[in-house]
């Protein structure tokens, strides 16, 4: 069962600001990205069906801490951790590297709803497909 993943990302010129660096709100698009892959090796998504109707995963908290600035065509190392593991909720932890310096880390607190148009968001349960593929990390 993972509680961490890693990925990497190439810093593209749509990600930087007039001064060149990674604009500060790119590291919330990162980090959703990285939440999708991790999803994915899963095999669920941030949109899936179960039981007939469609699970989501809305946001409760985001945050994020800047070390070092990153440019463009940079490759960055995104390390996603599970930090929390609730019946409803996951809380995500997410360092960005540059080879040794630190670039960032943030993190990131989701809830499993249903999310049936029309309807309205409730949270419900991780079920068991996925509950049961992920932990908590020790460290």
């Amino acid at each position: 069962m993972p509680s961490e993943f890693h990925t990497t990302r190439r810093v593209a010129f749509s990600d930087t600001d007039m001064a060149g660096i990674v604009h500060f709100s790119r590291f919330f698009v990162f980090m959703e990205a990285a939440e999708h892959a991790f999803l994915r090796t899963l095999g669920t998504s941030v949109s899936t069906a179960w039981n007939g109707n469609k699970i989501g995963w809305p946001r409760l908290e985001a945050t994020c801490t800047y070390l070092s600035p990153a440019v463009f065509e940079d490759v960055l190392d995104i390390h996603l951790k599970v930090i929390r593991k609730g019946t409803k909720s996951l809380t995500y932890r997410f360092e960005f590297s540059r080879g040794e310096t630190p670039i960032a880390h943030g993190k990131l607190s989701v809830v499993c709803c249903i999310c049936n148009p029309g309807e309205k968001i409730r949270s419900i349960p991780i079920p068991d497909f996925i509950a049961d593929q992920i932990r908590e990390a020790t460290t």
